[in-house]
């Protein structure tokens, strides 16, 4: 065994051709304090001032459980993008999602399940094992991911590659399961930890670093690491809803997200990752209080439109609010869920097209769909 760096050292396991190295990250909190230069003050005072932004947003728009709806969706979207799931926003919101969903759309639906899992656990228990491997068996349940124990820490080696990689040829191996076992433990314990110098966002960085370098599950631990950044944000107080999520960011620089994870392991620079996500962070919600912005004169505009059909108005805002909820529509599925008679429900609709606001998908010979194009065109971007 050899010292690497202050991040960690290689292992040697096995022996003769079965002979292999994994690495082993330095338990948190880490021995040498971090170097906190006029750059990362800056970057962390921004990425403090955004959530604040984000949170005083979020708090003054009526219909905030439904923009975290949304926006819980985009997320696991995009996050499910960056491990290579192709599917689109119409996809994930097709109301005839149960009959049509396909494997990649399948991926997205759970993870939106073990977002709102996890952060409804976060009320009865503090971030661990328990709460991780829950939402963890949520991911990966019923998907192509169910053969790779749904719920458990691994009891096997994992490695980081293409598809034709080899445990020798891999850009990255994480510990082997003993020491997976003691890194996740004094893991646990650093999120739980009550007293730390060290700043939230900063803590947070680490606490992400960590998880995805100890790589604890056989599949999910990008998603699942994510997840734990914004799940460890709401526990500490930072923010009252989960509206925040740095997939937004991390898509749009994947390589240097790998990069500067990878930089960590290699030469011990946190330093340069705390930096990286802090921006991460700032940009995202930065992004997410634009998004609030948008979708909040959307409303308002759409509202003095509806007004404007006067008798009719009544049932068009009722339509405006499910569509906020289902920005895909069915008419069908829509008179169902609101309790409509279907013909109330089309005159709304065709309310709607009139105005502009409704479009039809003449694409589909049966059960004929239409998009709320504006609302759909703000919450798409960046996917």
């Amino acid at each position: 065994m050899t010292v690497s760096n202050r991040a960690g050292y290689y292992r040697r396991n096995l022996s003769g051709a079965a002979e292999y190295k994994s690495f082993v990250p330095s338990r948190l909190p880490l021995d040498s304090k971090l170097k906190i230069d006029d750059e990362m003050i800056e970057e962390l005072a921004r990425a403090h001032h955004n959530i604040g932004v984000l949170e005083g947003k979020s708090s003054q728009i009526p219909n905030v459980h439904l923009f975290v709806a949304m926006y819980v969706r985009k997320e696991a979207l995009m996050s499910s993008q960056i491990e290579g799931t192709q599917a689109t926003l119409e996809d994930v919101l097709d109301p005839t999602i149960d009959v049509n969903a396909n494997r990649d759309v399948e991926d997205v639906v759970n993870y939106v399940s073990a977002i709102d899992a996890a952060v409804e656990m976060l009320d009865k228990l503090p971030i661990c094992s328990r709460l991780l491997c829950y939402a963890h068996k949520i991911l990966l349940s019923r998907t192509r991911g169910s053969d790779k124990q749904p719920g458990e820490y691994r009891h096997s080696q994992n490695w980081v590659g293409s598809s034709t990689s080899t445990i020798n040829t891999a850009r990255y191996v994480p510990p082997n399961v003993d020491d997976m076992k003691e890194a996740i433990s004094n893991l646990e314990k650093y999120v739980n930890a009550e007293e730390d110098e060290v700043d939230v966002l900063i803590k947070a960085g680490l606490i992400h670093y960590q998880f995805e370098t100890i790589h604890p599950f056989l599949d999910g631990n990008g998603r699942i690491g994510r997840l734990l950044i914004v799940l460890y944000l709401m526990s500490k107080g930072l923010l009252s809803t989960p509206a925040l999520y740095v997939s937004y960011y991390l898509k749009a620089n994947r390589l240097e997200y790998y990069d500067r994870l990878e930089a960590v392991r290699k030469s011990g620079d946190y330093e340069q990752w705390i930096k990286f996500f802090l921006r991460a962070i700032s940009e995202s919600a930065d992004n997410a209080a634009v998004t609030i912005d948008r979708l909040s004169r959307l409303r308002e505009r759409v509202t003095e439109e509806i007004q404007s059909l006067g008798r009719s108005a009544k049932r068009g805002m009722k339509l405006l609010k499910y569509l906020e909820e289902h920005p895909l529509l069915e008419r069908a599925g829509a008179a169902r869920e609101l309790g409509m008679s279907f013909n109330t429900v089309s005159l709304a609709v065709k309310d709607m097209v009139r105005l502009g606001i409704l479009h039809s998908d003449d694409s589909r010979k049966r059960r004929k769909m239409y998009y709320y194009r504006e609302y759909l065109e703000i919450l798409r971007a960046g996917t």
